[in-house]
């Protein structure tokens, strides 16, 4: 049976792919625990449709930040921080080598002259 995954499924694939898989793993397992649904003509359209919406939605996103970031570098500003720094702002909620996503928030609103709290 070939079925459109709902949710990643190990060893099967991604949520979002079509898949082939047996009648029966699809009818017991994927299907009534809401991991996939069987993938009619008109589930596939929808599939489609809703990565089209998904990607134009990316590509808004994209387009704001590239825009936001010309602003920022033609206003001269610069983000530079000291890892050091940060680790002890933000403490064990990161791995190893990853810088947060908060401090760049934080960094943002203190250049729009917001309160970050």
């Amino acid at each position: 049976m070939i079925v459109i995954l709902l949710k990643d499924v190990k060893g099967t694939g991604k949520a979002g792919e079509i898949v082939k898989v047996s009648d029966g793993y699809a009818r017991n397992m994927l299907i009534p625990r809401g991991m996939a649904k069987e993938a009619t003509d008109g589930n596939v359209r929808s599939l489609e449709k809703a990565k089209a919406v998904q990607a134009q939605k990316d590509a808004e996103a994209k387009a704001a930040a590239e825009k936001l970031a010309e602003e920022l570098y033609e206003k001269g500003y610069l983000f530079s921080r000291d890892i050091r720094e940060i680790r002890e702002e933000t403490e064990d909620r990161t791995r190893p080598g990853e810088i947060p996503v908060s401090a760049a928030v934080i960094d943002l609103a203190e250049i729009k002259g917001e309160s970050y709290a």
